[in-house]
């Protein structure tokens, strides 16, 4: 959990909270930037809600959508607090502006961070219209109550609309003077919510970056060496630029760092299948001279070779670990291995730009769209003010959209040209061109006492970055406490760290997607040795009710670990009867600061084709925003989860990436889905981010689910590696 810290002035402006507008019949209501402490008591507009004379409200959504639902659960708060009817609520993606603050989405963090800000807002306006209404009556604003956008005191109504005027000259109130609700009187949070775009999305409205389309557009695409790294010698530029439909090509040297513009190939034309078909014709001369070389086969061969022997760098080295292991009744080790994965949203990257002069608009998918206007000023010289960026919804993006190369491709190529253009990738343009998920190899090791109770806890962590000396990006690192930090007295972790050039970047619950099945299914290994129940070990392992440090700067409650591991138990039935070939498995994990408990059920043939039966969910992440949303990113996790556990890889040979398509990197097809079961435990803790965190439990609970029904333990992802495959 994240904690931000506004001030007053903050509140109104940076985090686009104050939220009252202004809609007269007649007037032209004047354009203002965040409120300041001078023109408070005079405002007539603010930029995240607009209330109509009609008592119709506009609230804006101010992070970008790209799947995770908070287009809709976002206004869901403000709305709440408002106390207005949500059929009278129409959402609007806002304009970027510093104003809202750092708009993006990423780190399930956009409920955890706006929640008590967006509340605030909300109850902001509420006050304010409640103060014009007791000061049209002559009462006090105590005496009065709110309810689904009318003012309400004793036979007395007034709605929002009728008041809205009068509560625009309202002196915004403190913050601490605001009354939130009960959470018991939510009217419209935790309810199921259809999301405000569902009904454009089935009628193929232009939402998506893909769809933009403005005048006198021309097409783009840009072409990258194969091997990260290399530059341009020559091309066959002249050939190029004689094809039907190309209006231009050129070469486009490096801008920026590796995450903003790389060296390749412009062809500019009239449409995309121009564009593309030149592209296939294209011939480039590479310059390898500074190209990577790294083989993942190499490494993955080194690094289950030395990964139980100690790391070159000690991490964390808690109590004695060697007093631990010298002392143990038991000894369990272990390797695990886990692929490099490709981002692969299903809108491959695109972007629309038009530069004129020193002003550039853009239209872009990108989860960062604060991070691409910032880009655009550092590393193209445009003053602040003459960059536009409008937000578009993304066809996915699971962090990679997060870079903004394809945003910097668009401007770079549209200032080149002069001319309005779309760059648009394939789909081997968007799998070879990833900042990918890093592999990895975990040597553990675990010291046990008589009772098979952990007394010693070991690893070696082999992984990548650029330097060859500390991970550079974050899901290469080791965060300090990761499970079972602080759980184990005598902890140790040792990395090794090898050198390549590939970028990597945040995939789906980054560092969680990969370490969860490490270290699931290390553990229930060692119930498995000592003959132990894998429920009551764990629940055993989080011992007393405690709050211990996690993860980057946050919390965990045991307490609520046990009882997202007691519940899915519950549900799930655990340790249930079930013919000789299916199983169970479960696992837990604390994730972007949500506790999630998943139990698989499968079925094993003897030809090692799996169907996995039902997969049950259970939840604590505080208060939910938006039932139905909240179970979709569950529901969606576990699939994308499955999908990527048995057959999704990348392999890199000589810095080439060898897989450019679906049919060498087969999604789980609609078939294969189980049912999922999913549940929350609510309580009145912040609420916290539902788009990754269950996803990394589900890898280990299905490994642990074969192993109970066939004896096989898999250590090494995808499980096609090992025989695996879907049940027809």
């Amino acid at each position: 959990m994240t904690n931000i810290s506004l001030n007053r002035r903050a509140f109104l402006g940076a985090s686009g909270a104050l939220v009252i507008a202004v809609s007269i019949p007649g007037c032209k209501p004047k354009g203002i930037g965040p409120i300041t402490d001078k023109d408070i008591k005079s405002m007539t507009l603010n930029a995240h809600v607009e209330v109509a004379t009609d008592g119709s409200v506009t609230i804006m959504a101010p992070h970008p959508e790209i799947g995770q639902g908070v287009k809709t659960s976002l206004p869901m708060i403000v709305a709440e607090e408002l106390d207005v009817s949500w059929d009278k609520v129409t959402v609007k993606q806002s304009v970027i502006d510093e104003k809202y603050g750092y708009q993006f989405a990423g780190g399930s963090l956009s409920v955890p961070m706006l929640w008590q800000p967006l509340r605030e807002a909300g109850a902001t306006a509420r006050a304010m219209l409640v103060s014009a209404a007791a000061a049209h009556w002559a009462v006090e604003a105590k005496d009065c109550s709110t309810e689904d956008g009318y003012v309400i005191h004793g036979d007395n109504r007034l709605g929002y609309g009728d008041l809205v005027e009068a509560a625009a000259k309202q002196a915004v109130p403190e913050k601490d003077s605001l009354k939130l609700k009960d959470p018991k009187d939510f009217n419209i949070l935790g309810r199921r919510i259809t999301g405000v775009d569902n009904l454009a999305i089935v009628t193929g409205q232009p939402l998506f970056g893909i769809d933009q389309k403005i005048e006198n557009m021309h097409y783009a695409t840009y072409s990258k060496c194969p091997a990260v790294g290399g530059t341009v010698k020559s091309a066959n530029l002249d050939a190029v630029k004689s094809m039907p439909g190309i209006s231009d090509a050129f070469v486009l040297e490096a801008v920026g760092k590796e995450d903003v513009l790389k060296p390749g190939v412009a062809i500019v034309g009239t449409s995309t299948f121009a564009v593309f078909k030149a592209k296939e014709a294209l011939e480039v001369d590479w310059d390898l001279t500074s190209a990577a070389s790294f083989n993942w086969s190499e490494f993955l061969e080194q690094g289950k070779a030395g990964a139980l022997l100690k790391g070159n760098t000690t991490l964390f080295d808690d109590g004695n670990v060697d007093t631990a292991f010298g002392q143990a009744k038991t000894t369990v080790e272990r390797v695990y291995a886990y692929p490099f994965l490709p981002h692969a949203p299903l809108e491959p990257q695109n972007c629309t730009a038009y530069v004129q002069g020193d002003k550039v608009e853009i239209w872009a998918p990108t989860q960062t769209p604060t991070g691409a206007v910032q880009m655009v000023v550092k590393d193209f010289g445009f003053a602040a003010e003459n960059v536009t960026l409008n937000q578009t919804r993304c066809g996915g993006g699971f962090g990679r959209r997060l870079f903004n190369d394809f945003v910097a491709e668009a401007v770079a190529i549209s200032k080149k040209s002069g001319l309005p253009t779309k760059v648009q990738w394939t789909r081997p343009d968007g799998m070879t061109n990833d900042y990918f998920r890093p592999g990895g190899v975990h040597g553990c090791a675990a010291a046990l006492d008589e009772e098979g109770k952990i007394k010693g806890w070991k690893v070696n962590f082999h992984t990548l970055s650029n330097d060859g000396k500390t991970p550079g990006r974050s899901p290469n690192a080791y965060m300090g406490n990761e499970f079972p930090r602080h759980l184990v007295e005598n902890y140790q972790v040792n990395e090794t760290v090898t050198k390549m050039a590939i970028p990597t970047g945040w995939w789906r619950a980054p560092i969680s997607n990969a370490f969860a099945f490490v270290y699931g299914s290390f553990l229930h290994e060692i119930a498995h040795e000592t003959n132990q129940d894998y429920v009551q070990m764990l629940l055993g392992l989080y011992g007393d009710d405690q709050i211990i440090p996690g993860p980057q700067g946050t919390e965990i409650d045991t307490n609520r670990a046990k009882g997202v591991i007691r519940a899915v138990a519950e549900r799930s039935n655990w340790g249930k009867s079930l013919p000789k070939g299916r199983a169970q498995g479960l696992s837990y994990y604390y994730s972007h600061s949500g506790y999630i408990g998943e139990v698989v059920e499968l079925e094993v043939s003897a030809d090692k084709r799996i169907k996995v039966h039902k997969v049950d969910v259970v939840a604590d992440v505080g208060p939910i925003v938006n039932m139905s949303g909240a179970e979709n990113q569950c529901a969606g996790s576990v699939i994308d989860g499955l999908s990527t556990m048995m057959n999704l890889r990348v392999d890199i040979q000589n810095g080439r990436i060898m897989q450019g398509n679906f049919d060498e990197y087969p999604l789980m097809r609609m078939p294969n889905t189980p049912d999922i079961d999913v549940h929350f435990i609510q309580s009145a803790n912040p609420p916290t981010g539902l788009g990754e965190p269950a996803l990394p439990p589900l890898a280990p609970a299905v490994c642990n689910a074969i192993f109970a029904a066939t004896g096989e333990r898999v250590r090494e992802l995808p499980l096609s590696k090992s025989g695996y495959s879907f049940s027809a």
